[in-house]
């Protein structure tokens, strides 16, 4: 039975998730607005391609690092203080960024601005399951998720138009500006979630305990491992996103939208059926489908860079947006399912999650996404395994809630949509 506890009576549902979306769509505009400015940024700074991959890599430990404290900081001084402090430390970072003269200093700010920039999305989770549960919960998230996938998608267009009548520098600037916004908007629409009576004192011993307890959860594990390598198949080519587009698909620096728009695209419908699917279709289910349809968007996409020595569109990118709507249809189910594992402790739990996708991530980024952007095949045979091993972990939690719940008198996995 789903029920819903409102935010606050002056609040509209519609008007968080903008905010929310918002909040979560200034992390991926850190990572892929850069993009085209990648060339100029290399000459200006002396630096070869896989010095510029560091400033995601750095930019990524930081958000690593940081996202183990922002849900519990959360957890007990409150949400809204903690995406109001994390805006302002984002803003003042990329200040620093449009201001750098050398590499070093571009990669010090870089990683401030990684350190304040996971408040958006982690945060905002738990704010969401503050207050909403079941299939309420799923909707939300499905429309933050809606509204954040558009990010990828313009930010490399916007890096790009900015570098048609500026420098880089000014797309710094441009984040400045963005998250001033975010700022603004938050300290007049966002009322506190976590009220007083439900708040954790912040004690560095129970919070190890906590995330040790955590993360030695097998479930826990599974769950998480599940999402990071089913989202890693497409952040592998978000990574790449630079040698993809320019080298293979030999296009310029105003045409990453080839790339990002129908990859997000795919993304977005997605979020939307999955939205539009809560309460009809059991969150199992979906989470199958998703999966389903990634694993034939690998196939195609090994088959196609088997298939031609040269990539042409639209060809080359259809697999990603097939393969982002499949994640898109994964990601509500899985997320919700960890926030409800630890209802006192959401912000933690989120923390946890955020912190194992993110080290995933910057793997992907620093190592696997320089050794293999050079070549389509290898790129795609790589997130093919990122799906598969994604799928495996699914399938593993599946086969243990089944048995469990034959032991307890239900079955299947306890996920979203379903009896909580």
């Amino acid at each position: 039975m789903t029920s819903t506890r409102p935010v606050a009576p002056s609040v509209s549902l519609r008007r968080l998730a903008l905010l929310l979306g918002g909040l979560a769509m200034f992390g991926p505009f850190s990572i892929d607005t850069i993009f085209p400015a990648f060339p100029a940024m290399a000459a200006q700074l002396g630096a070869d391609k896989l010095a510029m991959q560091q400033t995601i890599s750095m930019y990524l430990v930081g958000y690593a690092l940081m996202s183990v404290v922002h849900g519990p900081l959360s957890d007990a001084v409150g949400r809204r203080r903690v995406i109001l402090g994390g805006l302002s430390v984002f803003t003042l970072a990329s200040v620093g960024c449009a201001l750098a003269t050398d590499l070093t200093t571009l990669l010090v700010f870089r990683m401030v601005q990684g350190l304040s920039a996971g408040v958006g999305l982690i945060v905002g989770r738990a704010v969401i399951r503050d207050v909403l549960h079941g299939d309420d919960a799923q909707r939300l998230m499905s429309q933050v998720s809606m509204i954040f996938g558009i990010a990828p998608a313009i930010a490399p267009m916007i890096g790009g138009w900015i570098l048609g009548w500026s420098r880089w520098p000014m797309i710094f600037w441009f984040l400045v500006l963005f998250s001033l916004v975010l700022l603004m908007a938050t300290w007049w629409w966002l009322p506190e979630t976590h009220p007083q009576d439900a708040r954790l004192e912040l004690r560095p011993r129970r919070l190890a305990r906590d995330y040790l307890a955590i993360l030695f959860n097998t479930r826990f594990q599974r769950l998480a491992a599940a999402a990071a390598f089913n989202f890693g198949a497409l952040f592998l080519y978000i990574a790449s996103a630079p040698a993809y587009v320019l080298d293979l698909l030999r296009l310029d620096e105003r045409q990453f939208g080839w790339f990002f728009v129908p990859t997000i695209g795919g993304m977005i419908v997605g979020a939307w059926l999955s939205g539009r699917a809560a309460g009809r279709i059991s969150g199992g289910r979906l989470v199958t489908i998703g999966f389903s349809v990634s694993a034939v968007a690998a196939l195609f996409n090994v088959a196609y860079n088997l298939s031609t020595d040269a990539l042409q569109l639209p060809w080359a990118v259809l697999p990603m947006s097939l393969n982002a709507f499949g994640i898109a249809l994964v990601f509500p189910i899985l997320t919700l399912a960890v926030l409800d594992m630890y209802p006192r402790q959401r912000g933690s739990a989120s923390s946890l999650q955020a912190f194992t996708a993110l080290v995933s991530n910057a793997l992907i980024a620093g190592v696997v996404s320089p050794w293999l952007s050079g070549n389509g095949l290898w790129l795609a045979v790589a997130a093919g395994l990122f799906t598969a091993a994604g799928w495996a972990f699914w399938r593993w939690e599946s086969v243990v809630s089944s048995a469990g719940g034959r032991r307890g008198g239900s079955a299947g996995p306890k996920v979203p949509g379903e009896a909580l």
